[in-house]
């Protein structure tokens, strides 16, 4: 019986590989005779639950990441000339990638569930600290999940025999995070990796390396998190004590480093995507993508080495905006013209572009000289877009979009950063919720942050201690917090769904938060009537479970302008 049951488990575990999105399962024998006890183990379950959490195949890391968080974070643009829409495209919503990204998020739970049930107690595979990794991994999870929605199904998530699970709010959700990451710390203790020979995950945990101590740190740093997300929330009253547990215990640093995950750009992208998948798969800009105005002009204007590693200058060259006229009245087809030639220039002179313009009639020519950073305007309309000249502005670097095809470093995954771990210890002290030296937390910060993008320490360190964004020694409490949240912000590139939290939860970049409010220029949204988007809005599958309405009734409706509990 035995024999029978591990060879079938064999055939379930290359059933599994073949449709694996990494080439870590190579290392199984795929032997005729099946496999043996020592040969079989839930790491091969392990990579592809990992993976697909922040690097989704195309279809979703095209319409969850990019369409939508990347661009409410403020990082990325549409709307230039050759784009396939406007920059209002997420504002207003659509269907399709509201459902892509909902069915993606709501669905990815069943693939940690799995792993979990393979190592808890009495699984197949059962491993004490293979369980603790898929408890921090649920917590990851669920943090991104409610970030995104509020309300979902967690208490009642996944248990046997519940089909339709509540939905739980925010408080209860951090709670219950906050509970699944200290039992998975108090089961690794001391521990060192999950086992040994083929019990040890290492190279198909591609987050920690099988090391369980970065682990154990990856987990405090969540918590953390999200007890500092939690803090000053209407009604919240654990967040204090959980902020003094995160401090008095090891936390990642620059000994531990970062975790984040190395993008694979040789496997296929309808398993793991990248940027640079649907940014080379389609012809022309059609479907590129520009830097934001107020990405470029931080970096800029504070003199931040990351600025020619995030983005590459603009092409430049001359531009001309025709006001055209209608042949029977004779009158100007865009009364507003005028207004949209101004705001053009008037975000060329923000971010200190040098250009000329010449007016002739009903034309002004824009002739902007190459090899400027210089960011596109965030969420203008359709009427806006013809203003915004694709070679007008700067594109993200050649590691974000490079091509398939070849092994190489590109940008990394992030999953969490120590430099997150040192902002975090900033704001605490900032918030008299610990004591210390906030500025020191700060610089040893943005030596982490830059450190992921190859920066050296001399460079991040001339910048925290030359630059007043950097600064946290002066200024009133609620300033230091915004030069806090400044570098967090900033941290979070390539991590969307994070930096836009960021924003709404601490109210910084101040003119992303602030929205928008001409509809001349700007697209104001179906339900936001120019708010920041606070959430993203359930998919159509959301409906099928009748407690849907019961949680409209208690968080609002199913619109982007309903503030989430942790940022009111």
């Amino acid at each position: 019986m035995k024999n029978n049951t591990l060879k079938l488990m064999g055939l379930a575990v290359l059933l599994f590989i073949a449709n694996s999105c990494t080439k870590d399962f190579d290392q199984i024998n795929t032997d005729s005779q099946g496999f043996t006890a020592d040969e079989v183990s839930a790491k091969f379950f392990l990579t592809s639950a990992q993976v697909g959490l922040y690097a989704p195949n195309r279809f979703v890391y095209w319409r969850a990441q990019l369409i939508n968080a990347d661009r409410f974070a403020g990082h990325f643009t549409f709307g230039h000339t050759a784009s396939w829409w406007n920059d209002g495209l997420g504002y207003t919503q659509n269907g399709g990638y509201t459902d892509a990204t909902y069915d993606w998020i709501a669905g990815y739970f069943g693939n940690i569930k799995s792993f979990s049930d393979l190592t808890n107690e009495g699984g197949e595979f059962e491993n004490q600290y293979m369980y603790a990794m898929s408890l921090i991994m649920k917590g990851l999870y669920y943090q991104m999940y409610t970030d995104i929605y509020g309300m979902v199904p967690f208490t009642e998530a996944g248990v046997d025999g519940i089909l339709t699970p509540k939905y739980d709010d925010q408080a209860t959700i951090y709670q219950g995070i906050i509970a699944d990451l200290n039992q998975a710390m108090s089961i690794i203790g001391d521990a060192a990796k999950t086992g040994l020979g083929v019990d040890d995950v290492g190279s198909n945990d591609v987050y920690c390396g099988g090391d369980l101590q970065q682990w154990k740190r990856l987990a405090n740093t969540l918590k953390l998190r999200i007890a500092m997300r939690a803090y000053g929330s209407p009604g919240e009253n654990f967040a204090a004590a959980a902020v003094t547990e995160a401090l008095n215990a090891p936390l990642l640093d620059d000994a531990s480093g970062s975790v984040t995950m190395r993008k694979d750009f040789e496997i296929s992208k309808w398993n793991s995507a990248a940027y640079g998948d649907p940014w080379n798969d389609f012809g022309g800009g059609a479907s590129k993508w520009t830097v934001s105005n107020v990405l470029i002009n931080t970096l800029k204007d504070n003199n931040d080495p990351r600025l020619a590693v995030y983005a590459i200058p603009a092409k430049g060259g001359v531009f001309k905006l025709v006001n055209s006229t209608d042949p029977d009245s004779g009158e100007y087809v865009d009364p507003n013209h005028q207004d949209r030639v101004d705001f053009l220039l008037g975000s060329l002179d923000d971010s200190g572009a040098v250009y000329t313009t010449s007016v002739e009639v009903d034309t002004t020519t824009v002739e902007i000289g190459g090899g400027q950073f210089i960011g596109q305007p965030i969420r203008t309309n359709g009427d806006t877009r013809p203003f915004m000249g694709y070679d007008m502005f700067s594109l993200p670097s050649d590691d974000i979009t490079q091509t398939r095809g070849k092994e190489a470093d590109g940008y990394p995954e992030i999953i969490l950063t120590s430099a997150e771990a040192y902002f975090l210890q900033a704001e605490a002290i900032v918030r008299g919720l610990a004591t210390g030296d906030a500025q020191a937390m700060m610089n040893s910060g943005i030596v982490e942050a830059m450190k992921i993008w190859g920066i050296s320490a001399g460079e991040a360190t001339t910048y925290a201690t030359t630059q007043a964004i950097a600064d946290i020694t002066v200024g009133t409490e609620e300033e230091k917090l915004e030069k806090i949240a400044t570098q967090r912000w900033l941290l979070g590139y390539t991590d969307g769904f994070e930096a836009w939290a960021v924003v709404r939860d601490m109210g910084y970049p101040a003119e992303l938060a602030a929205g928008v409010s001409d509809p001349v220029l700007f697209e104001l949204g179906l339900d936001l009537n120019g708010v920041y988007p606070q959430r993203m809005s359930y998919g159509s599958g959301a409906q099928e479970n009748p407690n849907f309405d019961a949680a409209l009734s208690a968080q609002g409706p199913n619109e982007q302008n309903v503030t989430l509990w942790y940022a009111q």
